[in-house]
């Protein structure tokens, strides 16, 4: 009975309502009475050192610790259930159903250090199917692939595409555009390494010399969200006969580690009117304002309770549409999260399905 009581917790959806606010509530009340009892002995004239006795203290950040452990995955959204939390992948039991594989990309023109990839490879692509489209996906910062593979369910969205549409899907490789979980190259070649070529030379260099895929420019797409919005949007205008089509989710108006002069300095060393004019020329703003892309498309999705950047997306769609692109907006329920993100991949998937040539 508790080997099945301890199964049973282990997949509890992490991503209902019910599973945070326990946590949270039972962090909230653990800390408060460790707290008050600080408080309280502190008040009464004791030491310092006598304080926290081992397990009060213990039991004070591991409350700490589960209270912000909840609140991130609550914005990331990046396991769905405790297994995978603790590192078991949902086994994928469906009938003609892709499969996952981790691959190195290597930065060979670059030289980006990026972590390992991970490819969906749909089940026609095992049956002997050639020439598919590919879908680069790119996560958010902080990130790691795996976010798409959990929180983002992306195989079981590709799979539901391909059963819905006789078989038909496309490679989807989830590349890694930052170099670390906690580093932001902001997408460009820069001081900070050169994530931009890495993503526009480097990795359909290797997909294209590793699997069965098309070489029509067409049949390419990239997408992602947050961060990896924002470095979509910035690929596809930087790199559009690489990128023609792209999937903006939730992404910012231009690249950013923190204000405007603190990423220039960070991109090149220092904050000069030469630098900064040099880092103007690479926001897709500016791109947007003074070049035409008639041949690109693209999606912008954002949460409607995003206050911080669905401002921002709007106003990369404006531009993107006065500038030529083929573009459409939508809003989902919710903020800036896995909760509109993996949605937003399902919502446009048809549309990118026949973008890329998959769907007449």
């Amino acid at each position: 009975m508790l080997h099945r009581w301890a199964a049973d917790l282990a997949h509890l959806p992490l991503l209902s309502g019910a599973v945070p606010a326990v946590a949270l509530t039972a962090a909230a009340v653990v800390t408060a009475v460790l707290v008050v009892a600080v408080v309280h002995r502190v008040r009464r004239g004791r030491a310092l050192g006598t304080v926290f006795g081992p397990l009060s203290a213990l039991g004070l950040v591991a409350s700490l610790l589960v209270a912000a452990t909840v609140l991130t995955n609550l914005t990331v959204t990046r396991y769905p259930t405790v297994a995978v939390a603790l590192g078991h992948r949902p086994a994928v039991q469906t009938e003609g159903a892709g499969r996952l594989i981790d691959v190195d990309v290597p930065g060979t023109v670059s030289q980006f250090a990026a972590r390992p990839a991970t490819v969906y490879l749909p089940a026609s692509y095992d049956a002997g199917e050639s020439d598919l489209p590919v879908l680069v996906l790119l996560t958010g910062q902080p990130g790691h692939v795996v976010d798409w593979i959990e929180g983002g369910r992306l195989a079981q969205t590709m799979d539901a595409f391909a059963a819905r549409h006789g078989g038909a899907a496309p490679i989807v490789v989830v590349a890694d555009g930052l170099g670390d979980t906690e580093a932001n190259p902001m997408c460009m070649d820069s001081d900070l390494g050169n994530a931009a070529t890495y993503l526009s030379v480097d990795v359909p260099h290797w997909i294209r010399s590793n699997f069965r895929v098309s070489s029509d420019p067409r049949a390419w797409a990239v997408g992602g969200y947050s961060y990896g919005g924002t470095c979509a949007l910035q690929l596809a205008v930087t790199a559009p006969s690489v990128y023609p089509t792209f999937l903006d989710i939730s992404g910012e108006d231009e690249q950013r580690r923190g204000t405007r002069s603190e990423s220039v300095a960070a991109a090149y060393g220092t904050d000069t009117p030469a630098n900064e004019a040099r880092f103007e020329r690479r926001t897709p703003l500016n791109i947007l304002s003074r070049t035409s892309f008639p041949d690109s498309a693209g999606a912008f999705v954002v949460g409607a309770d995003d206050e911080e950047f669905r401002p921002q997306t709007e106003r990369t769609y404006r531009a993107a549409e006065a500038a030529g692109l083929d573009v459409h907006y939508s809003e989902l329920p919710g903020g800036h999260s896995m909760q509109v993100w993996a949605p937003a991949l399902e919502q446009e998937m048809d549309w990118l399905g026949g973008r890329v040539g998959l769907l007449d």
